[in-house]
């Protein structure tokens, strides 16, 4: 199939979707020929042409993105090694641990949420119209209240509902899953929680339950009188750390800065406010920018590990396996008990860890054009009809008509990337080496890179040597960051507008400290239970 777009007389590519397709996202065309368009969805840069793409050329692109299984090596497992080997030659991350990748999942999940359309598996980009509007609000924790849902609370609305004791971490001998239906039939057991989503594998699903004790724990210290009370305090420290420990993970502390003057300055948002140079909310509702949720919050792909250490006292599970014999990582069912996560394996706890050894903190991998080889078979339950999630990941990038990758970096006033320097693989000393230019996967991607790619591979070009960090380059890492931001900023609710002077409580962290993801996991393990 050579499906080549046709173009019109401006010279900008256009593309034909059948009708009945799930094609096209309603109202797209739409913003990007009105300015006046104010949906749900929109796009940060409005009157940039869509990139010259077509479905052949990205299912290539897709393919060169997906590392191959180790030599020799007949699981994917292989491709990562022992606990107790030096992170060298390899794509481990030497500053950004693994727990940010499933926080970073989280959060998408917060912002995205659509319980209907289960877009993540029926890659239905129509789903992306219902979505409501974005805020950090943990709707995926509090789905719409206990009011509403009561069979996710208990103690008459005050506090959540939690799941069966999990063992294997001695650290949190009280550590809990998540409320489950009973299996029925051939039907497995599905969690009862705002966004099925969040179980879509046994990391996530567990960070969704330090959520749930995370808001059991401030009921125990804070003593609130309402539910809205509690309600606010779990949000106000989860959009801190969002602020405060995620963001500035993930774009650098430069990007961070510059976007949030007050922080460095020591001011406050009120006397200091925002820079934000490309992402414009224009009255009540802000809207998500397909910018950010189809291409540049897409970075974290690149971070999965292909296995994962949950605890101390078991093996390291792969996050897919086709033995269905085999135990992994795969979500939506009841998995085994003794799988308690010890966070202390996910984040820096400040228990002083070791570099190797089983009670390592787990590394992700790093930002880069390369995703592990189990990524590219997903199993039919997350990938449908298309298992590859970096061909997903390009053909929706085609489905939504983004502009290149190059396109957007003029319009931000930043200099492309050479052609010469955009390459596709690891990020990594052999990879240096190896690495096919992205001209030789295809010649129709000169000055003409995917979006989703192009942030990937412009996170690349900070790479040195094995040992060298790397966040989001200033495309991506400006989007993220002024996307967040804004987002906060237009929530009349968070604790941005309501208090600008907040501060995580004292309670739950020592007086001037930064409160962390780390921090959090360490109150919710305080939580009184049941």
């Amino acid at each position: 199939m050579n499906n080549k777009p046709a173009t019109n007389p401006s010279g900008a590519a256009t593309v034909r979707v059948a009708s009945g397709s799930h094609g096209e996202v309603r109202g797209i065309n739409l913003s990007r020929r009105s300015s006046q368009f104010e949906g749900r969805f929109g796009r940060m840069f409005r009157t940039l042409p869509p990139g010259r793409f077509d479905e052949e050329m990205l299912i290539t692109l897709g393919k060169e993105m997906t590392a191959e299984k180790e030599p020799g090596g007949p699981t994917p497992e292989d491709a990562d090694p022992p606990d107790d080997e030096e992170n060298i030659g390899t794509k481990l991350h030497p500053g950004i641990s693994a727990g940010y990748t499933y926080l970073g999942q989280f959060i998408d999940h917060d912002l995205t949420f659509d319980p209907a359309s289960s877009l993540e598996r029926d890659n239905d980009p129509d789903g992306l119209v219902d979505y409501r509007t974005p805020r950090f609000d943990l709707d995926c924790v509090y789905g719409r209240g206990p009011d509403d849902q009561p069979y996710l609370y208990r103690d008459g609305g005050m506090r959540m509902l939690l799941g069966k004791q999990l063992t294997g971490n001695d650290d949190d001998p009280n550590a809990r899953g998540l409320p489950r239906n009973p299996p029925v039939g051939k039907e497995p057991s599905r969690a009862l929680i705002g966004d099925p989503r969040n179980d879509e594998n046994v990391i996530i699903s567990q960070l969704q339950s330090a959520m749930l004790r995370f808001h059991n724990r401030v009921v125990d210290v804070f003593k609130p009188e309402t539910f809205a009370e509690a309600q606010r305090i779990v949000r106000w420290h989860y959009q801190w750390v969002v602020l405060h420990d995620f963001l500035p993970t993930i774009i650098g502390a430069e990007a961070w800065h510059e976007i949030l003057p007050h922080v460095k300055k020591g001011t406050n948002v009120v006397d200091d406010p925002p820079r934000l140079k490309f992402y414009k909310v224009k009255g009540k509702d802000p809207y998500m920018p397909i910018e950010f949720s189809v291409a540049a919050y897409r970075f974290g792909h690149s971070m999965i590990r292909p296995v994962y250490r949950l605890n101390a006292k078991n093996d390291r599970l792969p996050i897919f396996s086709a033995n269905k014999k085999k135990e992994s990582l795969a979500g939506f069912r009841a998995f085994p008990s003794k799988l308690a996560i010890d966070w202390r394996l996910f984040f820096d706890m400040g228990n002083n860890p070791p570099r190797a050894g089983k009670k390592r903190v787990q590394p992700a991998y790093k930002i880069d054009t390369s995703l592990v080889n189990p990524l590219g078979d997903l199993p039919k339950a997350i990938g449908g009809d298309h298992p590859s999630l970096a061909e997903r990941n390009l053909i929706r990038g085609l489905r939504m008509q983004l502009p290149s990758g190059q396109t957007v970096s003029r319009a931000m006033g930043i200099q492309p990337i050479d052609d010469e320097k955009l390459r596709v693989g690891k990020a990594n000393e052999d990879g240096v080496k190896t690495n096919k230019k992205l001209t030789d996967v295809d010649p129709a991607f000169a000055g003409n890179a995917p979006l989703w790619y192009y942030i990937l591979a412009e996170a690349q070009q900070q790479f040195v040597k094995n040992d060298t960090p790397i966040h989001l380059g200033p495309v991506g890492g400006r989007i993220v960051g002024e996307v967040f931001v804004g987002l906060m900023m237009a929530d009349s609710y968070s604790f941005l507008r309501q208090n600008p002077l907040f501060h995580p409580s004292e309670k739950l962290v020592k007086k001037g400290a930064n409160f962390r993801m780390a921090d959090l996991l360490k109150q919710a393990k305080k939580a009184s239970y049941p």
